[in-house]
């Protein structure tokens, strides 16, 4: 997703990404390195780059061999990752890791960590547009347009 977006500088929402490793582990994981996982996302929206970096690279060497431990199915006699979501929150939190610090790393163009605000105008737009649902799909890019145009200006001045 984000190598579409090369050309500018692009911030995952550190909530967002919390989301998605709960989502792979759930709130109550059985397994230990789930839950010291659970335990790391959770400093994610709460520390600096650095700190996080450091104590995710260290739960990533202490469970390496946890994370790539495979197991043989019975029938078909192919291995598989014992424990897919688990690895499957790692990979995520990895992978987003770059993008999950563009606001520390350019503070100056003062981008919020999360999306809370433009989550805020989009809920605010979509009220708006259900009150004019009758609304011509031309029209409605207008008013789209408009609603943004307005918004941008207010915030300005």
């Amino acid at each position: 997703m984000f190598s579409l977006l090369s050309n500018y500088k692009a911030q995952m929402c550190q909530y967002h990404q919390i989301k998605i490793v709960k989502r792979y582990l759930t709130l109550q994981p059985e397994l230990e390195a789930s839950k010291e996982l659970l335990k790391i996302i959770n400093l994610l929206a709460h520390s600096n780059k650095e700190s996080f970096i450091e104590v995710f690279e260290q739960w990533s060497v202490k469970w390496d061999k946890f994370l790539k431990e495979r197991g043989i199915d019975k029938r078909t006699k192919k291995t598989y990752f014992v424990h897919k979501k688990l690895r499957s929150a790692y990979h995520s939190i990895k992978r987003n890791m770059p993008y999950l610090w563009t606001f520390y790393d350019n503070p100056n163009i003062q981008i919020p960590n999360t999306n809370n605000g433009l989550e805020g105008q989009f809920t605010d737009l979509k009220s708006k547009l259900r009150n004019h649902n009758g609304l011509s799909k031309s029209n409605r890019k207008i008013f789209i347009d408009e609603y943004f145009r307005y918004s941008f200006k207010t915030k300005t001045t």
